[in-house]
């Protein structure tokens, strides 16, 4: 008997190569694309800057899945989208973080939402154009997630979330192919989309300009919510301090800065200073030198496992602390409830709450979590 797969097809080259290939393999293949764009203002933004929510984005799917010959349903995820990805996004940047929108679209919609409904398809996988690879581990008797072979297209840091009960109806086909492979691909098989370029920026922010879509998403929410007070906080304007609380000058709302940032500070000093973290509760921003970004460890919450059913002792790593960084080596010692502990051998540079930090052996994924704060200061540089 056939087995079914349904592919989230988001109008690009990555899944479009992925719903034929699996048609090659054998699999019954049907297309689902994800309505999921929070209002019609932002759907026009998204088909003017393109992006894998648009609607030219679903015109896109339809025409590869009429190419080939597979049937193509639109869903509407705008209501569950903006739950758990928008308004997430929103209250990390509040509280002084930098999410990491794709790793919860991924968890929540895509291998959340989108892998129940599928079961009402009656499909046994759910498959996306993701650069990576899942395995059986005999000897462990566990699914593993492992780097895609293209290291420039690895896209395992935000699969972390993946679970032992979902990785078993995941299919990812592409992570066994570099994407100039998949390109050329796409172009042999004549794909509709095969010249299409990739989108870089977040899928509801389509024009790149975060503060602005921020400022106006906390400006139009309904007030009568504690975490919609807080984000009008972080609209308004505070001091920027030096780490002895002096007061340097006056930042125009949280939700413009990350760590690390030096461009729009608007003040000056003896050497360049950066944003170095952000105090939500007191709406203010705390800038040093260079050296002072640098962290010998870091505290991560929300940890999930992969390779291991869980950390009883600490472990050799390396730690990746955003998706393009490369990976440090580190221990990480495991702590109470879902946290560990991320002691690095050397300093890194700009760790930020809110971002991930993905843990690796070799090319396994052991698990990640949530950064969540520091230990102690590193060295500087």
């Amino acid at each position: 008997m056939t087995e079914r797969v349904i592919v989230a097809m988001s109008g690009g080259v990555d899944s479009s190569i992925t719903a034929a290939l699996l048609k090659q393999w054998g699999y019954e293949v049907m297309g689902i694309t994800m309505e999921i764009w929070p209002s019609p203002k932002i759907a026009q933004g998204v088909d003017r800057f393109g992006g894998c929510c648009s609607l030219k984005a679903i015109g896109d799917a339809h025409r590869v899945a009429d190419h080939l010959n597979i049937p193509h349903y639109t869903l509407n995820f705008r209501e569950a989208f903006a739950q758990k990805v928008i308004n997430y996004f929103c209250r990390e940047y509040a509280r002084g973080r930098t999410p990491n929108p794709c790793i919860k679209c991924n968890q929540h919609i895509k291998f959340g939402i989108l892998l129940e409904k599928a079961k009402e398809f009656g499909a046994d996988f759910i498959a996306t154009g993701h650069y990576a690879r899942i395995e059986f581990n005999s000897f462990k008797g566990r699914y593993i997630l492992k780097k895609g072979v293209d290291s420039t297209k690895d896209q395992s840091y935000v699969l972390y979330t993946l679970t032992q009960e979902k990785l078993p109806h995941i299919l990812l086909p592409l992570g066994n192919f570099t994407k100039d492979e998949t390109r050329r691909l796409a172009v042999k098989l004549g794909l509709p989309v095969a010249g299409t370029k990739e989108s870089q920026e977040i899928c509801f922010i389509p024009d790149g300009d975060y503060g602005k879509f921020l400022k106006g998403y906390m400006e139009a929410a309904p007030a009568g919510r504690p975490a919609y007070r807080t984000g009008r906080r972080a609209i308004n304007p505070g001091p920027i301090l030096d780490s002895q609380g002096n007061i340097l000058g006056k930042h125009r709302g949280i939700l413009f800065y990350t760590i690390g940032q030096r461009k729009g500070l608007r003040i000056s000093g003896k050497e360049p200073l950066y944003v170095v973290s952000i105090d939500g509760e007191r709406n203010a921003l705390i800038v040093g030198p260079s050296r002072d970004l640098y962290r010998q460890e870091l505290v991560a919450e929300e940890v999930n496992y992969i390779s291991v059913e869980k950390l009883v002792r600490p472990m050799s790593v390396t730690v990746k602390i955003r998706y393009k960084a490369e990976g440090a080596p580190a221990t990480i010692i495991p702590l109470e409830g879902d946290k560990v502990r991320v002691r690095f051998k050397e300093p890194q540079r700009a760790i930020t709450p809110g971002q991930a930090a993905v843990f690796y052996d070799g090319n396994i994924v052991v698990g990640g979590g949530t950064i969540s704060g520091y230990i102690r200061e590193g060295r500087g540089k």
